[in-house]
């Protein structure tokens, strides 16, 4: 069976201070529109996800939250991680081959550097660093979740909310 994962990086935070725990930190007002902007864009495509697994962090799990909203799901739907937050590639990898094999495309939230690095290592291809807010699509043909390694899949797509913006 087909598989598609997307690696979807949060959105725009408020900038790191003092004040606030990293792990605290909540999209601004840019990250908001743009986790809005790839929530309807998604949709308008007509990519449907079975499972949305998200970083607990405030900006990955708000990300997630919005576009599941533009889907119709209650935040209920999207389970967290804990190990996303700061666990590295290792924990993004755990996320994916564990899933259950009834799901065929999965949406994952989380930050860099490691998701970028994540996109790469399971695609071969050269990302860069994803932005803020950009997904990435990842096909895998012929295998389980579990089966899933370095170079198993194909970078279907990369998309940022910029690009969205423009195609409006």
């Amino acid at each position: 069976m087909k598989k598609t994962l997307i690696l979807v990086r949060h959105a725009t935070a408020e900038d790191q201070s003092f004040r606030i725990k990293d792990f605290e930190r909540n999209l601004n007002s840019k990250g908001l529109s743009e986790a809005l902007a790839m929530g309807k864009w998604l949709v308008q495509e007509q990519i449907k996800p079975d499972l949305f697994v998200s970083s607990p962090a405030s900006r990955a799990f708000k990300t997630a939250e919005i576009i599941a909203e533009q889907y119709k799901l209650s935040v209920d739907a999207i389970r967290t991680r804990a190990d996303l937050y700061d666990g590295g590639p290792k924990a993004y990898l755990q996320a994916v081959t564990t899933v259950p094999e009834e799901y065929s495309t999965v949406i994952l939230f989380g930050h860099n550097p490691d998701i970028t690095y994540f996109a790469e290592y399971l695609s071969g291809a050269s990302i860069g660093s994803m932005k803020k807010g950009s997904a990435a699509f990842i096909g895998f043909k012929n295998r389980k979740w579990e089966e899933i390694s370095a170079k198993a899949g194909d970078l279907i797509l990369y998309k940022t909310p910029k690009q969205v913006r423009e195609e409006e």
